[in-house]
C-alpha cells in the first residue's frame, strides 16, 4: 500500500492540533481547511499548509465533501484523517475519499454505515449475543407507535436517540406516554437537520447506571485488541466533561464481560483503527449493555494513551497504510491512572450555556510528564458561537487515581481564563467532592448536583 506524504485533516479545534502533532512526529505534512471563522485558528498556523473552504456555518464549510475533496486535489495531498465529528463518520465521505485514491484513516465505509446507524449496530449486537438494552426499531416521521409494546418491553422513563446520532446529540428522555409523540417529533426534526436522518429509536432508561466504554484497535484482518477500559460518567446534556483511564472500581467480571463483548464486535466486521464500543453499566443489577460504537478517535483517547503508552493516531495512520498488521494483546500494558478535564467556554450556573467571546488571557499551566494539554486555542483568539465551545483538554496522570485527581486540582488551580465563562470552577467542586473520590457517581451526578 502507498504511503502518506500528505496529509489532509478534516475537521479544526484541538483535535486538528493533535493530529498535526502526530504527523510532524513522523515526517508528514499537513493541510488544514479551515472557515471564515477560523481563518486565524492555531490548527491553521500549525499546518504546513491551509485552505479556506467556506462560510462558518458547517453545513457550509466542514461537512462540503465536494470542496473537501477539491482542496485534496489542489494541495496534493494523499491521504485524509477526519479526527471526531464532522465527518468523521460519515460513510459516504469515505467511499469518496477512497473512490478518488486517497488513503483514508479511519475503518471501512461499510463498517462505518453500519455501526453509524445505532439501531442497525444494536441489531448486529444482539446477533453477537452482546447484552443490549431494550428498545424499538427505527422509527420513521409519520410512523406508528406500538404503545402496548412498548409499555411492555420497555417501560418509561425511556429514551428517545436518533438512529444516526451520536456524542449525546439527539437524545430526551420521556418520563410518561403523555410526553412519548411531543418528544419524538421534536427529536426526529434534531435529527434530520443534525444528522440528514429523522429516524429515532426508543431505549429504556437506566437511571443508576455507569457509562464505560472499551477503546479497541483492529487490523482489518479480523483480528483487533482493547486498550483497556474508560469511564465516562460525569457528563452534562448528555456529552463527557470529566472521563479517567482505568474505568474507576468496576468488578473485574464486567470489566473483562465488556472487553470480550467490544473484542466480538471488532473481529465480526474485521474492523480496521481505532473504535471505541460503549456501554451502560447498571449499577443496581450490575450488569452491562451495549450502547453504540464510534467508528472514530474519540475526545477522551488521551487518558488511554497515557495509561498505555500509546499513540493511536499513529496506529491510525500506520493500519491505513498497511504498515501496522498487528499487535499483541499482551503486548499493551497499563500502568497507573490518567484523568482528563474538559475546559470549555461555558456557563455551569446557566445550564452550561455557551459562553463566547474573546480569550483576553489564556494562561495555561506548564506541561509535563503528569499533566498533558491538548488545546485548539491560544491567548487572543476568539471562541465562536459556530463550533463546540471547548477551550483545552488537560490530562493529568498519576501512580493512582488519587495522585492523578491531586495532579489535575493543581492544574486547574493554575489556570487564568480571563473573556468567555468556563467551567474551571465547576470542575474543581467535582474533584473536591467525596462522592467523587468515592466513585459514588452515575451518568445522573452533574443533574442531580443541578437540582
Amino acid at each position: 500500500m502507498a504511503s502518506v506524504e500528505k496529509l489532509l485533516i478534516a475537521n479544526r479545534g484541538e483535535i486538528a492540533c493533535r493530529i498535526i502533532r502526530t504527523c510532524r512526529a513522523m515526517g508528514i505534512r499537513t493541510v488544514a481547511v479551515y472557515s471564515e471563522a477560523d481563518r486565524d485558528a492555531l490548527h491553521v498556523r500549525l499546518a504546513d499548509e491551509a485552505f479556506e473552504i467556506g462560510p462558518p456555518p458547517v453545513s457550509q464549510s466542514y461537512l462540503k465533501i465536494d470542496t473537501i475533496l477539491d482542496v485534496m486535489k489542489r494541495s496534493g495531498a494523499n491521504a485524509v484523517h477526519p479526527g471526531y465529528g464532522l465527518l468523521a463518520e460519515n460513510a459516504g465521505f469515505a467511499r469518496a475519499v477512497e473512490a478518488a485514491g486517497y488513503i483514508w484513516i479511519g475503518p471501512a465505509p461499510e463498517t462505518i454505515e453500519t455501526m453509524g446507524d445505532k439501531e442497525r449496530a444494536r441489531d448486529l449486537a444482539r446477533r453477537l449475543k452482546v447484552p443490549v438494552t431494550p428498545g424499538s426499531g427505527r422509527i420513521a416521521p409519520g410512523e406508528g407507535l406500538d404503545r402496548p409494546a412498548i409499555d411492555r418491553d420497555i417501560g418509561y422513563p425511556l429514551l428517545v436517540k436518533a438512529a444516526a446520532g451520536g456524542g449525546g446529540i439527539g437524545m430526551r428522555i420521556v418520563g410518561s406516554e403523555a410526553e412519548l409523540d411531543s418528544q419524538i417529533e421534536t427529536t426526529q426534526k434534531l435529527a434530520e437537520r443534525m444528522f440528514g436522518d429523522a429516524a429515532v429509536f426508543l431505549e429504556r432508561y437506566i437511571a443508576n447506571a455507569r457509562h464505560v466504554e472499551i477503546q479497541v484497535f483492529g487490523f482489518g484482518n479480523g483480528e483487533g485488541v482493547h486498550l483497556f477500559d474508560r469511564d465516562c460518567s460525569i457528563q452534562r446534556r448528555f456529552q463527557k466533561i470529566i472521563e479517567e483511564a482505568p474505568a474507576p472500581s468496576l468488578p473485574d467480571e464486567i470489566r473483562e464481560a465488556m472487553r470480550r463483548a467490544a473484542l466480538t464486535l471488532v473481529r465480526h466486521q474485521s474492523y480496521r483503527g481505532a473504535g471505541t464500543v460503549e456501554f451502560i453499566y447498571d449499577c443496581d443489577r450490575n450488569t452491562f449493555y451495549f450502547l453504540e460504537m464510534n467508528t472514530r478517535i474519540q475526545v477522551e483517547h488521551a487518558v488511554t494513551e497515557r495509561v498505555t503508552g500509546t499513540d493511536l493516531i499513529r496506529w491510525q495512520i500506520e493500519a491505513a497504510t498497511g504498515d501496522l498488521t498487528g499487535v499483541p494483546q499482551q503486548g499493551i500494558r497499563l500502568g497507573g491512572h490518567a484523568i482528563e478535564c474538559r475546559i470549555y467556554a461555558e456557563r455551569p450556573e446557566k445550564k452550561f450555556m455557551p459562553s463566547p467571546g474573546v480569550l483576553e488571557r489564556l494562561q495555561l499551566p506548564d506541561a509535563d510528564i503528569d499533566l498533558r494539554i491538548d488545546t485548539g486555542v491560544t491567548e487572543g483568539d476568539r471562541i465562536t458561537p459556530f463550533y463546540d465551545p471547548m477551550i483545552a483538554k488537560f490530562i493529568a496522570y498519576g501512580a493512582d487515581r488519587s495522585a492523578a485527581i491531586k495532579r489535575m486540582r493543581a492544574a486547574l488551580e493554575a489556570t487564568e481564563i480571563i473573556g468567555p465563562g468556563n467551567n474551571i470552577g465547576f470542575l474543581l467542586e467535582v474533584l473536591d467532592d467525596p462522592d467523587f473520590a468515592a466513585v459514588n457517581f452515575t451518568t445522573a451526578y452533574v443533574e442531580n448536583r443541578k437540582s
